[in-house]
């Protein structure tokens, strides 16, 4: 690295280059919202919407206004985004949809779990920012129907044969963990201690492997090892980003032993999972070392990397911890020289193939949008200013 310091790339790239891809490009201003599907020559090649991406954009934009800057423009955009998820996200009972034509008529029924949790942290960022009651009502509503769903995520669209095999995931404890934590105070605080340490207990008692040293992504309904293709499956992407969101509920209820396990979790997780002959992080794993059954398993994925690095640059602030502070600087490396867009700039790729080459062109699409680019830009700048780097 130059002379530069961490904290100022960090915020370069985030106002100068991020931020003003998608405050140019994903702009939908007949009809509110975003668009999401742009290609690496800033073009819109689809206009359906996806609702968990459209929440996300309006946590992004709401939060550097409430934490950055108090740029008009960005409140502007966060309100429009959240404008539309009002009148068109879900079915009028807060079953937030999966996805919506351009026009906000429904496409794709409300069975991901993701677009009630990403749509409640919106609008519990918008109440923040307004005070306006309506958010409150959406992210009580919402977090009824979350609760409501807990043990059956997608609910009655669910595709698979009652009680054939049961299993549980891993994506709705993780991303809870992140859900509390930034409700704040409109979650009562006696309610929240409860629910995050029920979270955080399932994660480190049950998903946590401790013989394999990973994370697995579905379990037994009682915690044991499933020796499936579901159970198997290893995602350490999640599981990194899962340990800095515990690390976060370690410092608001000062567990101490929380932050410390999941540094020690999260160093195991990226020892396992490190491409060792091509660097990068692997996509998906077999617990078993079995062939994966995920054609992408060995793809690099842009926020699996930067994930990582919130998790380590964080473990390192929190714990002084060598080792983070290793591993945070490799990632960095690894993903600072094969994501970022040197010819064009703006908003990050994607998909890297197994050797680090881009494999898709687009910016954002259906599983990308102004999220995990501009969110790990922006706490990493935070966590580097703090430590002066």
């Amino acid at each position: 690295m130059s002379s530069v310091s961490f904290a100022t790339l960090y915020l370069k790239e985030l106002t100068q280059e991020v931020i003003p891809f998608w405050e140019k490009y994903s702009i939908d201003r007949e009809n509110g919202g975003y668009f999401t599907c742009i290609n690496d020559q800033h073009k819109v090649f689809d206009t359906d919407k996806f609702v968990w991406l459209q929440a996300r954009q309006v946590w992004t934009f709401a939060t550097l206004y409430d934490r950055l800057e108090k740029k008009q423009t960005w409140f502007e955009i966060a309100r429009s985004g959240s404008d539309f998820l009002e009148k068109y996200g879900h079915d009028g009972n807060y079953n937030w949809f999966f996805s919506l034509k351009r026009d906000g008529k429904p496409m794709v029924m409300p069975y991901n779990i993701f677009s009630y949790t990403f749509a409640c942290m919106a609008m519990g960022k918008m109440y923040h920012i307004t005070g306006e009651d309506k958010y409150k009502t959406a992210v009580d509503q919402t977090l009824k129907k979350i609760t409501q769903r807990a043990a059956k995520p997608k609910d009655r669209w669910d595709k698979s044969y009652p009680d054939a095999r049961p299993l549980k995931n891993f994506a709705l404890p993780m991303i809870l963990c992140n859900l509390y934590n930034e409700l704040g105070d409109l979650v009562p605080e006696e309610e929240k201690e409860q629910l995050t340490h029920a979270c955080v207990n399932e994660i480190f008692d049950l998903f946590w492997d401790e013989e394999r040293g990973v994370i697995l992504e579905n379990i037994s309904p009682k915690g044991s090892f499933s020796d499936t293709f579901d159970g198997r499956l290893i995602n350490p992407g999640h599981g990194l980003e899962a340990m800095w969101f515990i690390m976060d509920l370690g410092v608001q209820l000062d567990r101490n032993d929380w932050i410390d396990r999941s540094v020690e979790m999260a160093l195991s997780i990226v020892e396992k999972g490190w491409d060792k002959e091509q660097e990068g992080i692997f996509y998906f794993m077999d617990a078993q070392g079995h062939p994966p059954q995920q054609l992408e398993w060995d793809q690099k994925l842009w926020w699996v990397h930067l994930e990582a690095m919130i998790c380590f640059l964080k473990g390192y602030e929190l714990t002084g911890s060598k080792a983070c502070w290793y591993w945070f600087k490799k990632i960095h490396h690894y993903t600072w020289s094969h994501f970022r867009d040197s010819k064009r700039g703006g908003e990050w790729y994607g998909y890297l193939n197994r050797s680090g080459e881009v494999r898709l062109s687009l910016k954002g699409g259906k599983w990308k949008g102004c999220f995990h680019v501009p969110r790990a830009l922006f706490k990493l700048y935070e966590i580097s200013k703090r430590l002066k780097i």
